[in-house]
């Protein structure tokens, strides 16, 4: 067997069951370690819990490693170069803003998740969620809409500008608001080449060559690459934004079919959260 990516069946119930399986486990995870956090606890203290967590209920390889960014870390604030992203030393204090980010892998089966919170309370935080939810609608109507990706990252700009936020998201390599996800397989170890799983850095490779030769891309940002209709599939939509070191994000699986999309699960946390804000108001 050749190491490669499957590309998700949309119309396929069972395997996106298995897509669904594998996020809740993650957002299970992320919610549990969350309830775990003190004052004093470090990046890399929490990602070793993330991952022995995971390895725990039978994870067995990784689009990434757990990540987890405190404070003004959580904006990207100051970030320069790649290992600015790679757990530090950093503490968590009361008041701070984190966010935990994880790509687990499941008998081939991924998800790519971001979770984001706060020690306490935080009332840039509070409204910075709040106004996050309009992204999860915003994206999903113009992905309906069959607009191009590229436009619809310009789109998101936009709000980002109008709400006198900062684009966090273009902060990641490539720039990417997303990409796609598939069923992971192949020959090679399950090992990482820190932070990325081995299998997935090889298959990735190749699907930007093969997506390349079709005039699409199987990462989402706002080069003339994306500039084409949403690709059928799955893709992990992460958008993220900041405002005075203070930085918000969601990031989940989003259901593209040749004349449709969804969300591929509305039972997380953060639509709970902003329903329930929602309610209050």
């Amino acid at each position: 067997m050749s190491n490669k990516v499957a590309l998700a069946r949309p119309h396929d119930p069972a395997e996106l069951e298995r897509f669904r399986e594998v996020q809740r486990l993650s957002y299970r995870c992320a919610a549990e370690i969350a309830g775990t956090l003190e004052p004093g606890v470090t990046e890399r203290e929490v990602c070793r819990r993330m991952r022995r967590w995971l390895r725990e209920r039978g994870v067995d390889d990784w689009l990434h490693t757990p990540f987890a960014w405190f404070g003004d870390r959580s904006a990207f604030r100051g970030f320069r170069v790649p290992t600015q992203f790679l757990p530090s030393g950093a503490r968590l204090r009361e008041g701070m803003p984190y966010i935990l980010d994880m790509a687990p892998v499941k008998d081939g089966y991924s998800a790519d998740i971001g979770y984001a919170g706060v020690l306490g309370t935080n009332r840039i935080w509070e409204r910075l969620d709040a106004d996050l939810a309009g992204y999860r609608s915003l994206i999903l109507r113009l992905v309906r809409e069959r607009r191009a990706f590229a436009d619809i990252y310009a789109e998101v700009d936009a709000l980002i500008e109008r709400q006198g936020y900062r684009n966090r998201h273009r902060e990641y390599p490539g720039r990417v608001i997303g990409h796609q996800v598939g069923v992971l397989g192949g020959p090679l170890p399950r090992r990482v080449a820190f932070p990325f799983g081995v299998r997935f850095l090889q298959t990735i490779g190749r699907e930007l060559v093969r997506e390349r030769l079709e005039g699409r891309s199987p990462l989402w940002n706002g080069s003339a690459r994306s500039r084409h209709p949403p690709t059928p599939g799955l893709w992990a939509v992460e958008p993220h934004i900041g405002f005075r070191g203070v930085g918000v994000k969601f990031e989940e699986i989003l259901v593209v079919t040749e004349d449709d999309a969804y969300w591929l699960d509305d039972d997380l946390p953060h639509v709970h959260r902003w329903a329930a804000g929602t309610a209050e108001a």
